[in-house]
């Protein structure tokens, strides 16, 4: 049902044409979060010409579209378009297929089986990590965004096609997907741009999409003709769909996992990247971080169960999502004439929720722009809105793979930080940027990695 309109009604925050379109072209992560908190969390319209969106910040608002009126929010409309072209119906889509792609994901995506994947992702982690020696060795610097996307891809590939994926075409995957991600900020932008006319990225899009397909679809049908009840993800999938539904789509199955790839890969990939940069700007943090991976870990292997036993990791990644969230923003569209913090809004109206908003309102996050994992410290006890914190959303559509995130980021981390020390080679203010809707810097990252020499009689 969507929100009954009060007796009472405001006029929302207005930027205008001459104002928004600069501002968004020019620095679009930083401006569109700038007009939300110069707003204080009022519901705010941009007028981007013709098209005029909302921008929905403060935690009330955030909570009803998310939560309390969920089904006159759509993951529909001109912002999602760009996307659907590569995830189809599935997780992230709406309506039957949505209902059906989360009651068969959801029991693959619960801490316990989570858990029950851990174990394969160690390995592989440690054995990717285990190739940076002849980087420590000689000296040379790491590049943050290819080794952290390459990392996390073979961990997850690995848990989605268990060992039916060589991995020179699990390394294909990855920039295909990236390069699907960046290639929509036009269309992201301006979403109003009609499809009967090429813009700037599609062409890159088409390409990448379709050799996402080519990988895609024969490591399914593969799975199918072994039909052997594995525990990754593809096997599972496979079988819970022909329980459900007597059949298994190979599309839909397709749609599933591409869903899912850009969940668990993309997004950990870039929280990675903007670490390093956090643990060099703030050296009370990394010497605290190493303490603890020293202590719990020490000259490792890491194992899934040392997680648990770093919960300054799990604040250090908290804050990290609180400051750099996965999603820059999240559009919905609304069904039917509402209300939102007493703004009329119309049926068809466009959506936008800022998580890179959200974190920054300084009522609900004091000293908002500043990196500090201590506000995590008291996180149960704590009396801060629920909805002020939404880096996997929340409501109906929250993000499943949340578990899968703290599990692979902090075996990355460890593993990283239990064999080097590392020292970030080119330090300096990371710029964020769009790609597509998730958050990435705009610059590159490099970082050396010095050898732990460990006393070998202890």
């Amino acid at each position: 049902m969507p929100h009954v309109k009060g007796a009472l009604t405001t006029s929302p925050h207005i930027v205008p044409t001459f104002q928004a379109i600069p501002r968004l072209v020019s620095d679009p992560v930083t401006e569109l979060a700038r007009m939300g908190t110069d707003a204080s969390g009022q519901v705010v319209r941009l007028h981007l010409g013709p098209f005029r969106p909302y921008l929905v910040s403060h935690p009330d608002h955030v909570q009803q579209v998310l939560k309390t009126d969920w089904t006159n929010f759509v993951r529909e409309g001109v912002f999602w378009r760009p996307l659907q072209r590569l995830i189809g119906q599935s997780i992230l889509g709406e309506g039957e297929a949505w209902a059906s792609a989360r009651k068969i994901l959801q029991p693959l995506f619960t801490a316990r089986y989570t858990a029950s994947l851990a174990e394969d992702m160690a390995d592989i982690i440690a054995e990717r990590i285990g190739e940076l020696d002849d980087f420590a060795r000689t000296g040379r610097p790491i590049d943050v965004e290819h080794q952290m996307t390459s990392i996390v891809n073979q961990a997850v590939i690995k848990v989605l096609f268990g060992g039916r994926i060589t991995r020179e075409t699990a390394e294909e995957l990855a920039p295909e997907f990236a390069t699907c991600a960046t290639s929509i900020g036009f269309r992201m932008l301006f979403p109003f741009a009609p499809y009967s006319i090429r813009v700037p990225g599609d062409r890159a899009f088409l390409r990448s999409a379709k050799k996402i397909d080519e990988i895609v679809y024969p490591l399914i049908q593969q799975a199918q003709r072994e039909n052997n009840n594995g525990k990754e993800v593809v096997s599972a999938l496979l079988t819970a769909r022909l329980e459900k539904e007597g059949r298994a789509d190979l599309h839909q199955v397709r749609d599933d996992l591409v869903n899912i790839y850009g969940a668990a890969s993309e997004t950990t990939a870039m929280s990675l990247i903007w670490l390093w940069q956090v643990l060099h700007d703030h050296p009370q943090v990394n010497a605290r971080l190493q303490e603890e991976v020293d202590r719990v870990v020490g000259g490792g292997p890491v194992r899934p169960s040392h997680v648990a036993e770093m919960p300054y990791l799990r604040m250090v990644l908290q804050e990290l999502l609180r400051v750099y969230p996965n999603a820059w923003v999240v559009p919905r569209q609304t069904v039917a004439d509402t209300e939102i913090g007493g703004v009329r809004i119309e049926a068809g109206s466009q959506i936008l929720i800022s998580p890179y908003t959200t974190h920054r309102l300084e009522e609900f996050w004091p000293r908002p722009l500043e990196y500090d994992p201590e506000r995590w410290a008291d996180e149960k006890n704590g009396r801060r809105h629920r909805y002020a914190f939404i880096p996997f959303g929340l409501g109906p559509h929250v993000c499943l793979g949340q578990h899968l995130f703290y599990v692979e980021a902090s075996l990355v981390i460890a593993n990283l930080m239990s064999k080097y020390r590392t020292v970030v080679a080119n330090p300096q203010k990371l710029r964020p940027v769009p790609g597509g809707a998730t958050l990435r810097p705009k610059q590159k990252l490099f970082l050396h990695l010095r050898p732990i020499e460990r006393n070998r009689a202890a």
